[in-house]
């Protein structure tokens, strides 16, 4: 036989780490739309600056490939 009062403890114990989420949510700083719009744009602009720098090197690695191995 299942113990009700252990259940119940169960239950609230499910419901008590929600509303702890929420009191730690509470605590968080969250960015302004600002700073938010500032930082994404500075991720997608050293996004694509890599990604070319990187393709650069990978298109001068498949040259030199090339030269070598197949002597164009």
């Amino acid at each position: 036989m299942v113990n009700s009062t252990a259940t119940a403890k169960q239950g609230k114990q499910r419901f008590k780490i929600f509303r702890e989420i929420l009191s730690e949510l509470k605590k968080v700083v969250w960015l302004t739309r600002r700073e938010a719009l500032y930082l994404t744009m500075l991720v997608i602009i050293l996004s694509v600056a890599i990604g070319i720098i990187l393709g650069a090197f990978d298109y001068g690695f498949v040259a030199l490939a090339e030269k070598v191995f197949i002597g164009g």
